[in-house]
């Protein structure tokens, strides 16, 4: 039995350490969400949340500029579009807006559309095209993610890792999504309960082996709870090429769990909007 298939009976929870070990085909009841603490999904949240049109992810820098290129052409207010993202960390040459969650701010996004592109997060989206529901997750918005999915019977948590190789942050907030799944829903493997891989066993691990006992963390307050997780990020490979390029604070801002209730979730139109 490989590591992705688990008993057909009851509900499952599946995570993949990276999106190269997703299925070739997804059940067709499959929820996915993708993770990229550091730090597309930390960044679009922040972008919905204060109130942009939606966000369109691209694979590619010449896709993205494309589009707003196409976009901005048309009849209508051209500055409604912005373009996003990083490659190496750092913000492209030539676009608005980079890839740290502070920039979105409401005074610059609100109304408008972001056209976005990063080196890991936007390609795990790719990935799971053929699942059901596809949604964005991150540590701060780590419980709205588990209400928006609880009721599905086959969810997939897809960390988008760091250039083929897995990321330590997305795994932590997998498994801190695995730990509120099973907290919600009795006994894992019980009559009601949920089915785990070994990987969302493993990123349970993760989870737990950083904050300990979980409900005597989540009964701290909320800035030790952050400063906690954002000394987790810094040791992690992508919480040091943050530090490397001087985007410490970067960590402060993806550590700061259950923060916001917006759910990013990719519509029939190809935009990420709330759920």
């Amino acid at each position: 039995m490989t590591n992705s298939m688990i008993p057909e009976t009851g509900r499952r929870v599946v995570v993949h350490l990276l999106p190269a070990l997703l299925p070739e085909r997804l059940p067709d009841d499959a929820a996915c969400v993708v993770i990229d603490v550091l730090r597309a999904s930390t960044t679009v949240v922040r972008a919905l949340e204060a109130g942009a049109q939606g966000v369109v992810a691209c694979e590619t820098v010449d896709e993205a500029q494309r589009l707003a290129t196409r976009w901005a052409a048309e009849p209508g207010d051209p500055r409604a579009v912005l373009l996003g993202g990083e490659r190496g960390g750092l913000p492209i040459d030539g676009f608005d807006l980079g890839n740290s969650p502070a920039e979105y701010r409401a005074e610059v996004v609100a109304g408008r559309m972001v056209v976005f592109t990063t080196t890991n997060g936007t390609r795990a989206l790719a990935a799971c095209r053929g699942a059901k529901r596809k949604l964005l997750g991150a540590l701060v918005n780590r419980g709205a993610v588990v209400e928006a999915v609880k009721a599905e019977r086959e969810i997939h948590l897809v960390c988008a890792g760091t250039r083929g190789e897995v990321s330590r942050e997305d795994v932590l907030a997998a498994g801190a999504m695995v730990e509120r799944l099973l907290d919600c829903d009795g006994i894992n493997g019980g009559p009601s309960g949920w089915q785990c891989n070994d990987s969302a066993r493993i990123a349970r691990d993760t989870w737990r082996q950083v904050v300990g006992d979980s409900r005597r963390f989540e009964s701290l307050d909320r800035q030790q709870q952050v400063r906690l997780l954002a000394a987790a990020l810094r040791e992690t490979q992508g919480g040091r090429n943050l530090r490397a390029i001087g985007l410490d604070a970067d960590l402060l801002q993806a550590a700061r769990l259950d923060d916001s209730s917006c759910v990013p979730c990719l519509k029939d139109d190809g935009v990420l909007r709330p759920a």
